[in-house]
């Protein structure tokens, strides 16, 4: 926004200008934390529960700030002789901010791709970026920046001349991915699945369709909504002004081969080959959405898809002893739980020495059916045959129910940390996934020696 000067600024975030400096220039970031204000930036002050961050105006303005917008009052403190910089004032400042991040939205001419789902959605938005990057000048949101604040920086981060903008929209109730397209205004939705997450707030995987849709009800006439092909929950929601395109079996985009380090993908007809740099089936499933999504902005991805998984996001490490250690600590629920175990499942070394160990902990937000979703688990980890079952958590303790095999309850991600690695032996293959809650990246951080990104 540099090009754009204070009035401009003021008008796109429905703000009042109180103090206009002598400048032309508009800032080159907006940041809401006073701790990374500084020369080029704005700072918006966001009230919250318990401290109003406008409260941080004058530091951020000592610290060089282009300017702050925060409520009136705060800001007429701010507007002091001492303090010539911008300052602007408005009712909501977040409102403001999501204000001025449709107006620079649609000041980039970009096309957005809008992304959610109940799991997938963060490497689906990460394939997306890795497809695309090499064909057009792409900015994807970085992670947990998926939120109706996070949202709006990151849209407000991407810098004049990109092409396609990948964001992701996270969601914790209904409303809330309609109140993110609204700010995005989103040419393609892509939803990557449909499961129970936010059943405590949701009640019933219907309602979480519904929920998610409010994406493509969002969509403007003409454009494009990615689903998954087997997912006939969604079928209410989709639109005759708007073009869909189907991913997974039986859909216009599926996998039609999959080597060890390559894909052969049949996009409506067209043969796509790519080189990649995983084989789990989850990870193939969301490369088709990100296909689909891809060619609804008119690009063929083609070569190698560079792309990597991120600390508790699956990463494989190789630890010492000769030990794989799984990382998928960051977040659990249903569906994601059985697609890490086929993973351990399919991937785990062979031999009459390596096991294959799964520490599995509380799966949050399922609603009155938790236990019962917990006893699924362990049963699904004993019929792939998984040889151990570490439950972290009052509710992952309903896993030993429905395991058959040799399975240690644990109260709580600190004892996990102490067990696991001596539960360990050469050769095994360790699985370790729960909700963020849990905690359980101290077990990961125990396994590596506390290196871990």
């Amino acid at each position: 926004m540099r090009a754009w000067n204070p009035d401009r600024i003021a008008h796109a975030a429905g703000a009042r200008l109180l103090a206009p400096p002598h400048t032309a220039l508009g800032p080159e970031r907006v940041v809401i934390d006073s701790r990374d204000a500084g020369p080029g930036t704005l700072f918006v002050g966001l009230p919250g529960a318990s401290v109003d961050g406008g409260r941080f105006a004058p530091e951020a303005l000592a610290a060089g700030a282009w300017g702050v917008l925060t409520t009136p009052r705060l800001a007429e403190e701010a507007a002091t002789p001492a303090a010539p910089s911008v300052v602007l004032a408005a009712e909501q400042p977040l409102k403001a901010l999501q204000r001025l991040a449709t107006a620079w939205r649609r000041e980039l001419d970009a096309q957005v791709i809008g992304v959610t789902g109940s799991t997938g959605k963060t490497s689906t938005k990460d394939l997306l970026l890795a497809v695309l990057a090499p064909h057009r000048r792409t900015v994807a949101s970085r992670a947990n920046f998926n939120t109706e604040i996070g949202l709006p920086l990151e849209i407000l981060d991407a810098s004049p001349g990109t092409e396609v903008l990948v964001l992701e929209m996270g969601m914790r109730g209904s409303g809330q991915i309609a109140e993110l397209a609204a700010i995005a205004e989103p040419d393609v939705a892509v939803i990557v699945s449909i499961g129970p997450v936010h059943l405590e707030l949701l009640g019933t995987v219907q309602a979480i369709a519904e929920a998610k849709a409010e994406l493509i009800a969002a969509l403007k006439p003409h454009g494009t909504a990615v689903i998954p092909a087997a997912e006939p929950l969604l079928g209410p929601h989709l639109r005759d002004d708007v073009e869909t395109i189907t991913f997974g079996d039986g859909g216009d985009v599926q996998l039609r081969r999959a080597g060890e380090r390559d894909v052969e993908i049949d996009a409506s007809g067209r043969t796509i080959t790519l080189e990649v740099p995983f084989t789990q089936a989850h990870l193939r499933a969301n490369l088709l959405a990100a296909v689909a999504a891809a060619g609804a902005v008119g690009v063929t991805p083609s070569g190698r898809v560079e792309f990597a998984l991120g600390a508790g996001r699956g990463r494989r490490v190789t630890l010492g002893g000769g030990v794989t250690l799984i990382d998928d600590c960051y977040n659990a629920n249903p569906m994601s739980m059985r697609a890490a175990l086929d993973d351990l499942a399919a991937t785990a070394a062979r031999g009459e020495h390596a096991r294959r160990v799964a520490v599995l902990g509380d799966m949050l937000e399922l609603g009155p059916a938790e236990r019962e979703f917990h006893v699924e688990i362990g049963r699904y980890a004993s019929d792939l045959g998984v040889d151990a079952l570490v439950a972290v958590g009052p509710l992952a303790a309903a896993m030993a129910d429905g395991f058959g095999g040799d399975v240690h309850p644990i109260a709580d991600a600190t004892q996990a940390a102490a067990l696991v690695p001596e539960l360990l032996a050469p050769g095994d293959t360790v699985l370790v996934k729960a909700s963020r809650g849990v905690g359980l990246e101290l077990v990961c951080q125990a396994l590596s020696g506390g290196e871990r990104e």
